[in-house]
C-alpha cells in the first residue's frame, strides 16, 4: 500500500510544505477521531473533473467504524464527493444533508476544510490544500452521556482549529503521538483554568495522585502544584498549563506523586482564532515506569557483570603473563603467551559488552584491536601489512564472542606460519554479509598450506579450536586452501539466524 506522501506526489500538486502539514495532522488526528466517534479520510483534490482521492484514513477507537473496507487509494467524484466540493470551495465545514448508507451501515458525513498557515497561528487564511471527511457510523445512536456531549464539543473546537490552520500543533522534538489518547483520560478547562469537565479516567489518575476531591470546578494548575512531590516539577505543569492557555502547545510532561506518576499534554483550544481554554489528556504511566526502572536495573547488573568478568580475565591474563616470564622453557613460555592472547581477545568482548545497553557488539572495533595484536607478535620477524575489507556490523555476544577466538587463532596462525622471517607480505580479513549468513575470509600472501594438509587431522592445538568453535558453538563450518594468488585462505561461514 502506497504511502501519504506516495499517493499525492504521484495524483495531487501540493507543496512540499503542505504535505509535510498533511503529514503531521495524521499523526495527530487519532485524537480527533477517537472524541469525535467517527471515521476521519484524508481526501485531495485530483485530476480536472472534480474527484478527490483518500490518501489517509482513521477509525475511531471510541465508537464502531463506519468503513470495514480500507478505503486509501481510492477516487470518487460526483454526488459521492459533492460534501467535500462545497467544503473546498467554500472553505467552511461541511454539515448539511441527510445520512447516507455504505451497504447496511448507516453514516453522517461532514466535511472539514484543511489549511496551512504559517506558524501555525490559525486566523482562518491561507488555501485549503485537502478536507477531511467526518464519517460517523450511525447504527448505534442513542442519547449520548455528559462524556459524549463533552468529547463531541471539543471534537467539534478542533475541527474548526484545523480549518482554521491551528491544529495540530507543532511537534517538539523527540515527541511521538502515541500517547496520551482520549481513552486515558481528559480534563477540559475554561478560558481561566478552570476544571469544566474530567473523564472518569482522568478522575482516577488524579486520585492516584492523591487528590480525593472532585476534579470540576477546581483550578488545574493549583491542584498540580499542591500534589506535585517536586514544587518545581508542579510549577512547571503550572507554566504548561498557562501557555496552553494562551494558545501554545508546550511540551509533554511527567508529574509524579505519591509513588504514582502521571504523563500529561496540554493542547490549546482556539476555534475561529479565539482562546476559549485548553484540552489536558492525561495517562497514569506509573506501571510503566516501574518496568522502565526495573529493566534499566536489570541492564545496569548486566553491565556490571561484564566489566567484573572483563576485570577477572584481565587478572588472569596479567597471571599466565608473569608465569611465561619464569618459565625457562621456550615450549612451555609459547604455550603460556598463546593463552594470554586467547583470554585477552575474550576479554576484549565482554568490554565491549559492558558498555553496551543490549546484548549486542559492534564487531568491527574488535576484530581491529586482534588484528593489530596479532601483528605486533612478528613485527620483529617480518615486515606484514593487515587490513580489513568489508565490515561485521552489530553481532550478538552469543556469536561474538567464540567468533573473536577463531579470528584470533587464524591470524595468529597466518603470522606466525605463512611468512619467512624478513619477509613481506599482506593479511587481508574480508568479510560478506547476508541477512541470513556471515562469511568470513583471512586470506594471506605467504607460503602457502604445507603438502598434503588435512585441517581435520592436524595437531596444531590453534586449529583444534577453530575448529571446534565453528562447528559447535558457532555451527558453521571452516575450510583451508589455497589461495587463488598464492598463499592461503580460511574461509568460515556461519548463520545468522535467531539461536
Amino acid at each position: 500500500m502506497s504511502t501519504l506522501r506516495d499517493l499525492v506526489e504521484e495524483h495531487a500538486t501540493l507543496a512540499s510544505a503542505d504535505v509535510e502539514h498533511l503529514h503531521r495532522l495524521a499523526g495527530d488526528w487519532q485524537l480527533v477521531s477517537d472524541l469525535s466517534f467517527a471515521d476521519l479520510l484524508m481526501w485531495v483534490p485530483v485530476g480536472r473533473r472534480g474527484e478527490f482521492m483518500c490518501v489517509a484514513q482513521v477509525r475511531p477507537v471510541t465508537a464502531p467504524t463506519a468503513y470495514q473496507d480500507d478505503q486509501v487509494g481510492r477516487i470518487a467524484g460526483g454526488p459521492e464527493v459533492a460534501h467535500l466540493a462545497v467544503a473546498r470551495h467554500q472553505g467552511r465545514i461541511w454539515r448539511e444533508g441527510d445520512p447516507v448508507w455504505y451497504g447496511d451501515t448507516p453514516a453522517r458525513h461532514e466535511a472539514i476544510p484543511v489549511r496551512r498557515v504559517a506558524g501555525g497561528t490559525g486566523g482562518g487564511s491561507g488555501e485549503v490544500i485537502a478536507i477531511i471527511g467526518r464519517d460517523t457510523n450511525l447504527s448505534t445512536a442513542r442519547t449520548p452521556s455528559q462524556l459524549e456531549l463533552n468529547y463531541l464539543t471539543t471534537a467539534d473546537d478542533l475541527a474548526q482549529m484545523i480549518t482554521d490552520g491551528a491544529f495540530p500543533p507543532i511537534r517538539h522534538p523527540g515527541e511521538t503521538t502515541s500517547a496520551p489518547r482520549v481513552g486515558d483520560g481528559l480534563v477540559r478547562l475554561d478560558a481561566s483554568g478552570k476544571v469544566t469537565y474530567a473523564s472518569p479516567n482522568a478522575q482516577s489518575a488524579f486520585r492516584r495522585l492523591g487528590l480525593n476531591a472532585h476534579l470540576v470546578g477546581e483550578d488545574l494548575t493549583a491542584i498540580f502544584a499542591r500534589l506535585a512531590t517536586d514544587p518545581l516539577e508542579g510549577s512547571d505543569m503550572g507554566e504548561r498549563i498557562a501557555a496552553a492557555l494562551r494558545g501554545e502547545a508546550p511540551a509533554r510532561k511527567e508529574i509524579e506523586a505519591r509513588g504514582a506518576t502521571v504523563l500529561t499534554r496540554s493542547l490549546p483550544l482556539m476555534p475561529a482564532g479565539v482562546p476559549i481554554g485548553a484540552l489536558v489528556l492525561i495517562r497514569d504511566v506509573t506501571e510503566v515506569r516501574r518496568r522502565d526502572r526495573q529493566l534499566m536495573t536489570k541492564d545496569a547488573t548486566i553491565r556490571e557483570i561484564h566489566h567484573r568478568v572483563k576485570n577477572n580475565l584481565q587478572t588472569v591474563a596479567a597471571l599466565l603473563r608473569l608465569q611465561a616470564r619464569r618459565v625457562k622453557q621456550p615450549a612451555a613460555r609459547e604455550a603460556l603467551e598463546e593463552s594470554v592472547r586467547r583470554v585477552a581477545s575474550i576479554a576484549l568482548v565482554h568490554e565491549t559488552l559492558s558498555h553496551s545497553s543490549d546484548e549486542i557488539v559492534e564487531f568491527d572495533g574488535i576484530v581491529d584491536r586482534v588484528a593489530k595484536a596479532a601483528a605486533e607478535v612478528t613485527a620483529s620477524e617480518a615486515k606484514v601489512t593487515m587490513r580489513r575489507d568489508g565490515t561485521f556490523g552489530v553481532l550478538p555476544a552469543e556469536i561474538a564472542t567464540p567468533l573473536v577466538m577463531v579470528l584470533n587463532e587464524l591470524l595468529i596462525n597466518a603470522m606466525e606460519h605463512a611468512f619467512e622471517k624478513g619477509s613481506q607480505g599482506e593479511v587481508v580479513v574480508r568479510i560478506q554479509r547476508t541477512r541470513k549468513e556471515l562469511t568470513v575470509v583471512v586470506a594471506d600472501t605467504g607460503r602457502g598450506l604445507p603438502e598434503g594438509f588435512d585441517l581435520a587431522s592436524s595437531d596444531r592445538l590453534g586449529l583444534q579450536i577453530v575448529r571446534t568453535l565453528a562447528t559447535g558453538e558457532l555451527r558453521g563450518s571452516i575450510d583451508l586452501r589455497a589461495g587463488g594468488a598464492g598463499g592461503t585462505e580460511a574461509v568460515l561461514s556461519l548463520p545468522l539466524a535467531k539461536r
